[in-house]
């Protein structure tokens, strides 16, 4: 799809707009059940690129502490405990711009770890060289996770160290490679709702998309040049899971970051408009995500299942 025939969608009449994400929705999926993920930081901070959403660049002062890559058995501890919570993916994220090929010989041992546990892999490590998708698929991995964040016009204004062509060309290597793509973005940036939409319509418009699209909202950290971006309206982004979900209506549309901050109206009115999956657990790599005792509570109120 094009921006502009998103952008349509967008601006439906919100009844309408609802209606036909639960469509599309319920084509594909059983809505009553919500896919369930933990993220775990894996090597935290010190990172050199300027997005300018993230605590973890050491370009900005925000009391994020370097870490080291954390040993397998810690990783193994919490993705034990990640499914004894009822997750079913466990995701590990590492604070790189890209890995060296000595950094990926030492996080390849979390993937074969993990899966043993009998949980799928995911991984967010930055930017791949040529050859280093192989390499994952071969340890076992399922899906890889690299977020487009925005429109491509919009881009410039949020991250200058990497452009939108090196996040496809990871993409691409991530697909040829024949892992799962995880990819979404991050909205409440400054951004408009064309450049909203103009993001959905490029995930959409990936061959395949994305089997898995986490759509997130800004957390504001101090310290990160977008500590003050003006706050998005919640039923915005509401908006936005269900041309998400329009648009891609097989892939896993995921509530990610900024679940903290939002009511637990906004997230039932997220999964009516086609969300069904969420990242679960105390944090998102360093910021707070709702407990997992507050998502059971609301799971029950709403009659959701998790997937098992």
């Amino acid at each position: 799809m094009t921006p502009k025939e998103v952008l349509a969608l967008f601006e439906l009449p919100f009844p309408e707009l609802l209606y036909r994400a639960q469509t599309a929705h319920r084509a594909h999926f059983d809505p009553a059940t919500v896919q369930l993920s933990t993220l775990l930081s894996v090597k935290t901070g010190g990172c050199p690129e300027d997005c300018a959403y993230c605590p973890q660049s050491r370009r900005y002062q925000t009391g994020v502490e370097d870490e080291a890559l954390l040993p397998v058995d810690e990783v193994l501890a919490a993705a034990r405990a990640a499914k004894e919570n009822g997750a079913t993916r466990f995701c590990m994220g590492a604070a790189w711009r890209g890995p060296k090929q000595a950094d990926l010989e030492k996080f390849i041992p979390f993937v074969a770890a993990v899966k043993g546990l009998g949980l799928e892999t995911c991984a967010t490590l930055g930017m791949l060289k040529a050859g280093q998708a192989e390499q994952l698929r071969d340890a076992g991995l399922d899906f890889y996770n690299h977020n487009l964040d925005t429109s491509p016009e919009f881009y410039g204004d949020i991250i200058t160290t990497r452009d939108y062509e090196d996040r496809l060309e990871t993409l691409g290597r991530v697909r040829a490679a024949g892992i799962k793509v995880c990819c979404g973005g991050i909205v409440g940036m400054g951004e408009s709702r064309r450049d909203r939409a103009a993001l959905i319509a490029q995930l959409a418009s990936l061959d395949p998309y994305p089997e898995s699209v986490p759509i997130n909202a800004l957390v504001k950290v101090e310290g990160t040049p977008l500590f003050d971006a003006p706050a998005l309206d919640e039923l915005e982004f509401v908006r936005t899971i269900a041309a998400a979900r329009i648009t891609m209506p097989k892939a896993w549309v995921r509530l990610s970051a900024g679940r903290e901050a939002m009511s637990e109206s906004t997230q039932a009115l997220c999964f009516l408009a086609g969300a069904n999956s969420i990242f679960y657990g105390e944090k998102l790599l360093t910021t707070g995500n709702p407990q997992a005792a507050r998502d059971r509570a609301l799971f029950q109120r709403l009659g959701l299942i998790p997937l098992q």
